[in-house]
């Protein structure tokens, strides 16, 4: 009797996605926890103006006519607003949003910082969980961490299968991965800058 051997299944787009990515992923979550975002509130204010920058870069993504075509509540998805909020509950004044101004991306590269934004949202309930010990919570200092009211898993889920669906070539999924890649570099840059002790860089 001839046994035929299971074919493994082949990974979606956002698993290949994943794989490309998970050490430029895994640096930066490393590089954030190690800056200690929730010692105290001051500190997490520092995190927010990190996530208030980034999601200042890509929140025009979200309203990108071409990409709303392509997947479905986008446009619903944005958090920069809730990030402005949290800002003013914590700090008291509400930040101005800047942005460089830059030629529209193409659809692979605004995927792929989509991406980023898209799973940071699905990680988001450990960091809550931190924003809780400095009394902190959804309606107050941590609304952007808020999960969707479907869930984190079926928000996400959602995402991914419209990602999956898309009539792509492997040179466009190549470049989402340099995309996402650049845009996880950016939050690590961001996080030198803006929530690094110095005394501790004097110190190595």
């Amino acid at each position: 009797m001839q046994i035929e051997l299971e074919t493994p299944a082949t990974p979606s787009r956002a698993q290949r996605l994943n794989a490309l990515t998970a050490a430029t992923h895994e640096r930066l979550d490393k590089r954030i926890m190690a800056a200690n975002p929730f010692e105290d509130r001051e500190r997490y204010a520092l995190l927010l103006d990190v996530q208030h920058h980034f999601h200042a870069d890509v929140d025009p993504h979200y309203n990108d006519p071409r990409l709303n075509r392509l997947l479905p509540d986008l446009a619903s998805r944005a958090r920069l607003s809730l990030l402005r909020q949290d800002i003013a509950d914590i700090r008291g004044t509400m930040p101005a949003v800047s942005r460089v101004t830059a030629p529209l991306q193409t659809v692979p590269v605004a995927l792929g910082w989509l991406y980023v934004a898209e799973g940071s949202n699905l990680g988001a309930a450990f960091l809550l969980k931190e924003a809780a010990r400095l009394g902190l919570s959804v309606e107050f200092g941590a609304r952007h961490l808020a999960p969707h009211p479907s869930g984190r898993g079926l928000h996400w889920r959602t995402f991914v299968s419209a990602l999956n669906a898309l009539d792509l070539s492997d040179a466009d999924e190549m470049e989402m991965a340099e995309a996402a890649k650049a845009a996880f570099r950016r939050v690590h840059v961001l996080v030198e800058q803006i929530l690094s002790d110095p005394i501790r860089s004097l110190r190595h």
